[in-house]
């Protein structure tokens, strides 16, 4: 669940985008709706909100969390400063990259892997498997990165929809295969017994 709690502030922003722009009157105040900027600006509050609310009812935000809403700040905020898009386009590469480099330092920074951290609470693998699962979470960061900046420099006209929808298709069939592959090894395993934190 927790992984599309990301992705409510991207369907906001997706459907400002995709509505025709106009003028609002709000309080004898007029404001645009519709289009780029107000989409980012709706992500922008979005993203606040569902943070926000997040962080009350939990007292905390989890680091990618933390990462996803700074990105979404100083991203978007550069793209209603300089009123260009070019800086929101780099938001979901950036953004991808620095979850990827987070899986690649656990290899050689602390004493689990970042998978094994997230995941060693409900799960018990051999180290091996902890180890290809890493690297597949890495693989797919790095691809996610290269294939949002691909489409949101080449395919301009399309970059929004694959912000939204190709990312979230990419994240379930990920998410599906692990869970396929991870239930290839459940059954050598004893995953009824709970695991405590080191």
């Amino acid at each position: 669940m927790k992984q599309f709690i990301d992705f409510i502030p991207l369907l906001l922003f997706f459907i400002v985008f995709k509505t025709d722009p106009r003028v609002l009157d709000i309080g004898g105040h007029e404001l645009s709706f519709g289009g780029i900027y107000s989409a980012t600006a709706v992500l922008i509050i979005s993203s606040l909100v569902v943070y926000g609310a997040i962080f009350i009812s939990q007292r905390k935000l989890e680091k990618s969390q933390w990462l996803t809403l700074i990105a979404c700040l100083v991203f978007g905020g550069l793209t209603l400063a300089f009123h260009s898009e070019t800086f929101l386009k780099w938001k979901a590469p950036v953004v991808n990259w620095l979850f990827a480099l987070a899986f690649i330092g656990s290899h050689f920074i602390g004493d689990r892997l970042l998978i094994k951290r997230i995941m060693g609470h409900a799960l018990s693998l051999p180290e091996p498997i902890w180890i290809r699962l890493n690297i597949a979470w890495i693989l797919f960061f790095l691809f996610c990165g290269a294939a949002n900046l691909f489409v949101a420099f080449t395919f301009q006209s399309y970059w929004v929809d694959f912000k939204v929808f190709g990312s979230l298709g990419m994240t379930v069939v990920f998410l599906v295969a692990q869970g396929i592959y991870l239930s290839r090894h459940l059954h050598d395993t004893d995953s009824t017994t709970p695991k405590t934190e080191d």
